[in-house]
């Protein structure tokens, strides 16, 4: 079984922001990706504006 599990590092150990259904003495392999872009999301989201769809596709298709 594979799951993507947002954590936050505290106090010296990664605790789940999201919640989490184990069992007590459970062990995992994890790979850690920091988020770069912190924030990213929300910061960019009031930058929302509308296109034309064909300028959309037109955009889609200069880049295949």
């Amino acid at each position: 079984m594979s799951k993507v599990i947002r954590v936050r590092y505290e106090r010296g150990a990664l605790r789940p922001i999201d919640y989490v259904e184990f069992n007590e003495g459970e062990e995992f392999e994890i790979v850690v990706v920091k988020r770069t872009f912190r924030g990213f999301r929300e910061k960019a989201g009031k930058y929302r504006f509308e296109v034309d769809r064909d300028v959309v596709e037109e955009f889609a298709e200069e880049r295949r």
